[in-house]
C-alpha cells in the first residue's frame, strides 16, 4: 500500500528523472530490488526531494556536485538531465563543473564535462 509520502515521491521523481525513465525501473524491479526502489521513492524522493525548504533547481545543483564527488557518472549523467529539467541553466552547470574541477579534482571535471557535452547534443536534437 502506498503512503502519500510514496505518491508524492513518485510524482516528484518522474518531474526531475522523466516519466519514462522512472516507470521503466519500476517495471524492472523484482522481488529482490523492489524495496529499495520503494525505500528510494519514498524517503529520498518523498521525505527528500519534497521537503519545500529547498527548491528543486537547488537540489539539483547539491546533487550534480555531491555525485560528481563520489565519482557516480552514470548516475551524474542522469541528475544533469533532471537539473535541466529543473531550469538550471548552461551557464549554471558550467560554473558547477569549474567548482567540481576545483574541489573535486580536473579528472572528475573532465569526465563530467563530457558527459555534458554529449547531454546537450542530445537535448538539442530532441
Amino acid at each position: 500500500m502506498a503512503t502519500e509520502l510514496y505518491e508524492k515521491g513518485l510524482a516528484r521523481r518522474k518531474a526531475v528523472l522523466g516519466a519514462d525513465y522512472v516507470e521503466k525501473t519500476l517495471s524492472e524491479a523484482d522481488d529482490f530490488s523492489r524495496p529499495f526502489q520503494d525505500y528510494l521513492t519514498e524517503n529520498c524522493w518523498g521525505f527528500g526531494w519534497c521537503d519545500e525548504t529547498l527548491p528543486p533547481k537547488t537540489r539539483s545543483m547539491l546533487n550534480l556536485v555531491m555525485i560528481a564527488a563520489l565519482n557516480r557518472m552514470h548516475e551524474w549523467e542522469l541528475h544533469l538531465k533532471g537539473a535541466v529539467r529543473n531550469g538550471v541553466s548552461r551557464d549554471e552547470i558550467r560554473s558547477i563543473l569549474h567548482h567540481i574541477g576545483i574541489y573535486c579534482g580536473a579528472p572528475a571535471a573532465v569526465e563530467c564535462f563530457r558527459i555534458a557535452k554529449r547531454v546537450f547534443a542530445e537535448l538539442e536534437r530532441a
